[in-house]
């Protein structure tokens, strides 16, 4: 399987990459099956993203990161919160890619900040723009304060959001909790026509 990890951090080092890192490490402990993971760094594709804008046309280095993105089998998304949303070179990557080219790849979200005010990026930011760009977003979003780092209760989201992120990677909506013993699984084809169905039946 392949998971493409698409870090929007500019910093070096970047937190917003290191926890890139941690979810592509999960996904990668969790998973049964070999997992090839590629990182497309947005900083170093920031030249050819503008230039993307103004000519049309992607250089060859953004080319190849859109073909990475778009053939991936699932795909771990992090932006650094920039005004109390995703930043403009995060979005700006994802408006250069066609229009239902990550309907129905795996997407799981995240976002760092230096703050816990701004967790819900995730929920009236990213959700959005992802459910819009028709890919399947796991149930779990992770965001990552700066006070989080080291601290109880990171390395549970990480762990809970790559499990799901794994089971639909593997065509699997099953999630295994606690407090039960059993998997329920549905296939992921069923999934998709289920979120596809006009009735939402």
């Amino acid at each position: 399987m392949k998971l493409v990890v698409v870090s929007a951090g500019l910093s070096v080092p970047s937190s917003t990459r290191l926890l890139g890192d941690r979810l592509a490490a999960a996904v990668v402990g969790r998973s049964a099956d070999t997992v090839d993971v590629e990182v497309v760094e947005l900083r170093d594709l920031a030249v050819e993203i503008a230039h993307n804008f103004t000519n049309g046309f992607p250089g060859r280095r953004l080319a190849a990161a859109i073909d990475a993105v778009t053939s991936a089998d699932g795909l771990i998304v992090v932006t650094p919160v920039f005004s109390a949303s995703y930043s403009g070179l995060f979005k700006s990557f994802f408006d250069v890619i066609e229009k239902d080219a990550l309907a129905g790849i795996p997407v799981l979200i995240a976002a760092t900040g230096g703050t816990a005010r701004h967790s819900l990026v995730l929920e009236h930011a990213l959700r959005p723009l992802f459910a819009h760009l028709r890919a399947v977003v796991v149930p779990t979003g992770v965001y990552a304060a700066s006070e989080d780092w080291g601290a109880e209760g990171l390395d549970g989201r990480v762990e809970r959001a790559a499990g799901e992120l794994v089971g639909l990677m593997q065509g699997l909506s099953g999630v295994r909790t606690a407090a039960a013993d059993d998997l329920t699984v549905v296939p992921f084809a069923e999934q998709l026509a289920a979120l596809n169905s006009p009735s939402g039946d």
